[in-house]
């Protein structure tokens, strides 16, 4: 027995992974330009003289995020792959 797709089903998915794909590319834009640049610099002129510091607050939940959106982008292409 032959399983054809839907080519109407097929496209309105793509649809659909494309639109995700563009929001967690924006989102991923924002994330990586919000994290602090430059954080060893500080101990140069005075600031931090810490090799390692940990992640609090705003900044761990910025950086956790940027892992989750990249992994998710990265599960989206795969799910784009297979369905083109």
């Amino acid at each position: 027995m032959l399983i054809y797709k839907s080519s109407v089903t097929n496209t309105y998915m793509q649809n659909i992974l494309h639109i995700v794909q563009i929001v967690i590319s924006i989102l991923l834009i924002i994330l990586i330009l919000l994290q602090q640049k430059g954080a060893g610099l500080g101990a140069a002129f005075g600031g931090e003289s810490a090799v390692y510091r940990t992640k609090r607050g705003a900044e761990k939940i910025v950086f956790t995020s940027t892992i989750v959106l990249s992994v998710l982008f990265f599960l989206s292409a795969l799910a784009n792959l297979f369905i083109s």
